[in-house]
């Protein structure tokens, strides 16, 4: 794609702040991009140290896309960015070398090789688990030549969702002085999230492997955003507890259109429904807020200490 038409393409969506974005006609770019994401998260994975709940793999929101953390190598650090202004995933060093690859429609496996080779040819050789995680019937990074689509409009769409999204659940974070995550966006099941916990250990999951026993030690409640799959084929918020208190899946929340899941154990509010409220934002602060309290107050959390008071 020239980067005019790429230019082109961006301006069309930068007009409203909560853009369109219909799974089903991105459904490809979304699957592949996934997969670029894992790559560059499995690359985190190998070499930062564990941080609890695997805080540590995250990517980060920013004005330009998605980024890893300062990522260490030897004495120097790198990070790298899916660049979805420019439609690059760009390499910085701490000694000033950098290095970019295009965004453009080409399959993981080849993705994949140019990643890699982009790092070698900056003195960076790291070694991956190449099976993707969290999908269904996955295909090791290097044989998978089915994903391979790229359209940046929608890329574009998508991060601009995050970039707003970010924003509303960076303000709602800031009420909870308790443990809170960051607002941080999880490649492996690719969604943005903050998760609130009690303090309290969690009874484990039966049969619950590392990382989900690891995610669920503690109780919580968390909000997020992804852009559909499996029980939800919509881009949608949603919001859970857990452990699950009763009563928890028939409180009122707002706004109107929120809904309880049975499915996914979780309320659900389309992103189309909130889009179209008059004050979206609004309506999504509204969304957390609820069912945050609806979770605290029937699982007896300590709000009295956990919360910030309203006057400060």
């Amino acid at each position: 794609m020239q980067a005019g038409t790429v230019r082109a393409q961006n301006a069309r969506v930068t007009d409203e702040s909560w853009p369109e974005l219909p799974l089903e006609l991105w459904r490809e770019t979304c699957a592949t991009l996934h997969m670029w994401t894992q790559i560059v998260g499995k690359i985190c994975l190998a070499l930062t140290p564990r941080v609890n709940h695997f805080w540590n793999v995250t990517l980060l929101v920013t004005s330009r896309g998605l980024s890893t953390p300062a990522l260490p190598y030897g004495g120097r650090t790198f990070n790298m960015t899916f660049d979805f202004l420019e439609h690059q995933l760009l390499t910085r060093c701490s000694d000033g070398a950098s290095r970019n690859i295009p965004l453009s429609a080409r399959s993981v496996a080849e993705f994949y090789r140019d990643t890699m080779r982009m790092l070698h040819e900056l003195g960076i050789d790291v070694k991956i688990w190449t099976l993707p995680v969290e999908v269904p019937d996955p295909i090791r990074f290097e044989l998978d030549t089915v994903h391979a689509s790229y359209e940046a409009a929608y890329a574009h769409r998508f991060w601009q969702i995050l970039l707003q999204a970010s924003r509303v659940m960076q303000g709602f974070r800031a009420g909870f002085v308790g443990k809170c995550s960051p607002v941080h966006f999880f490649w492996g099941s690719f969604d943005l999230a903050v998760t609130r916990f009690s303090g309290r250990p969690a009874p484990e999951r039966p049969g619950a492997d590392p990382i989900t026993r690891e995610a669920y030690s503690h109780e919580v409640i968390s909000h997020g955003f992804w852009p559909g799959s499996g029980a939800t084929p919509y881009a949608a918020f949603y919001a859970y507890a857990a452990p699950e208190p009763a009563g928890f899946k028939d409180a009122r929340v707002l706004p109107a259109s929120a809904f309880y899941s049975p499915e996914v154990s979780e309320f659900i509010l389309p992103y189309e429904k909130m889009r179209a409220e008059e004050d979206p934002a609004k309506a999504l602060e509204g969304f957390m807020k609820t069912t945050y309290e609806a979770g605290a107050r029937l699982a007896k959390w300590d709000r009295q200490s956990l919360e910030r008071p309203a006057s400060s």
